[in-house]
């Protein structure tokens, strides 16, 4: 699962705001704040996690390594 040191990396590398990220995931920006500030895997349901996950993938994200291992992302530019 991804982390929110991830989800940080990703949205910054799209240059998303927070509320881009929310509009296009439909996860509120609160929960995506929460989970941001988490350097491990954020207590938040999987199913906000799993949306987080398909939507920065779909925008060319690819999440690697493991929450213990080295998280980070590979920017695949679409």
């Amino acid at each position: 699962m991804l982390t929110g040191v991830q989800i940080r990396m990703a949205r910054n590398a799209l240059r998303w705001s927070v509320k881009d990220l929310a509009d296009q995931s439909d996860v509120s920006t609160s929960t995506i704040t929460r989970a941001e500030t988490v350097d491990g895997v954020p207590t938040t349901t999987r199913a906000n996690l799993l949306a987080l996950k398909n939507t920065l993938e779909a925008a060319g994200i690819e999440f690697i390594g493991s929450p213990d291992d080295g998280p980070g992302i590979r920017i695949h530019r679409k």
